[in-house]
């Protein structure tokens, strides 16, 4: 199985416009069918804005001109939002910039963990490996999300659990409810589940990564950003995972959800089996390091895979739970942020990316709506 994943460099200055050629060699058009509405499943790691934590807003952006250049109407378009315990998605889409594109273009959202979305029980026609386990009392997902195409829009960035972060995980957020942590002791295999289920309920899937900030350490959060100035986009999840992971200096197969994705037949995660089109990337590498840990994320280690595992039920599926989600909002919110983060953020909003976010508001006004949004 051969698969191809389109790699730009970009700047500020081009960034819409690369975005579009960027899907056009990547095969969208082909990958999305016409007759199905199609779903931007945006990412939000963080409420705050944390350069390459979330979804950006030029991201978002390119991504709508281009279906609306396709002819898709904004109302064949849905904007997809997840809470987490620690995350709120509502802040984040108006921190991060999301909500004014959205708005701008006309786009409707949804925010999947809130009154009135339907959840339906899921069945899976083909054997999960985790999943079934984790919630033996039925596996539930968004209806809204049946028999659409879905286009995911993860950031290049690393991750204190599975090495990188990208299409694959950006499912977990959308697919599974606000009890998705219970998954973490099997992330890689939830991923891989979570791949299967999309392939059975989707019309489409797609996917379109920015890393023009990527994330460097103990993501998704305590990370340190820098500029890199590369788009990707493939229709195969896990090629583009794969190749953003040898783009951020790893071996995309000894990354389990790659490995186990690939094997069973759900994407390439080899390398030598997928052509890179668009700039050359094959002498790239930033030299990334994934294993490193921040006190929040060596204690739920602890729990998941060390000495504290006899305890995980107890602590993170019963009524004391939420000391974990104030926990991890105490350091990463009221300590880490203000002492560490917040200065790596001057620093990012200086560069010309930093100064693009800044002044992103006042650009998207003086842009003028594609055809599509004007019926």
């Amino acid at each position: 199985m051969n698969a191809k994943v389109a790699v730009l460099h970009t700047t500020p200055a081009t960034v819409l416009d690369d975005y579009e050629r960027l899907m056009d060699l990547a095969g969208y058009r082909q990958a999305l069918p016409s007759g199905a509405p199609t779903l931007l499943k945006i990412n939000i790691s963080w409420q705050l804005y944390y350069p390459a934590c979330s979804t950006a807003p030029w991201q978002l952006e390119g991504v709508i001109r281009a279906l609306l250049h396709a002819d898709r109407r904004p109302n064949e378009l849905l904007g997809v939002h997840n809470r987490t315990v620690v995350v709120d998605d509502r802040l984040g889409e108006v921190n991060n910039k999301h909500k004014i594109v959205t708005d701008h273009y006309r786009v409707p959202t949804v925010h999947l963990n809130e009154p009135g979305v339907e959840w339906m029980r899921y069945r899976s026609k083909t054997p999960l490996l985790v999943l079934d386990q984790v919630f033996p009392e039925g596996l539930h997902i968004p209806r809204v999300l049946v028999g659409t195409n879905i286009v995911h829009l993860p950031t290049a960035k690393t991750h204190v659990f599975t090495t990188m972060t990208g299409a694959m995980k950006n499912a977990f957020g959308g697919l599974l409810h606000e009890r998705r942590h219970w998954t973490h002791a099997v992330i890689h295999e939830t991923l891989v589940d979570l791949l299967t289920i999309q392939k059975d309920i989707h019309a489409g899937l797609f996917a379109v990564m920015d890393g023009t900030f990527a994330g460097d350490g103990p993501g998704p959060r305590a990370m340190r950003p820098h500029v890199k100035n590369v788009i990707l986009a493939s229709a195969d999840q896990v090629a583009i995972d794969a190749i953003a992971a040898r783009l951020m200096g790893f071996d995309p197969l000894s990354i389990r959800f790659i490995r186990l994705a690939h094997d069973r037949g759900l994407g390439v995660g080899d390398p030598r089996q997928i052509e890179v089109l668009g700039d050359d990337i094959s002498g790239e590498s930033w030299r990334f390091r994934a294993q490193q840990d921040t006190f929040a994320s060596r204690g739920q280690k602890l729990i998941y895979w060390g000495p504290l595992k006899p305890l995980e039920h107890f602590l993170l599926r019963t009524a004391i739970v939420p000391w974990s989600y104030l926990a991890s909002r105490l350091y990463h919110d009221v300590y880490w942020y203000p002492l560490v983060g917040r200065r790596r953020v001057r620093a990012m909003l200086r560069t010309p990316w930093g100064e693009l976010f800044t002044r992103y508001e006042a650009d998207l006004a003086q842009r003028p709506l594609p055809e599509p949004a004007l019926r």
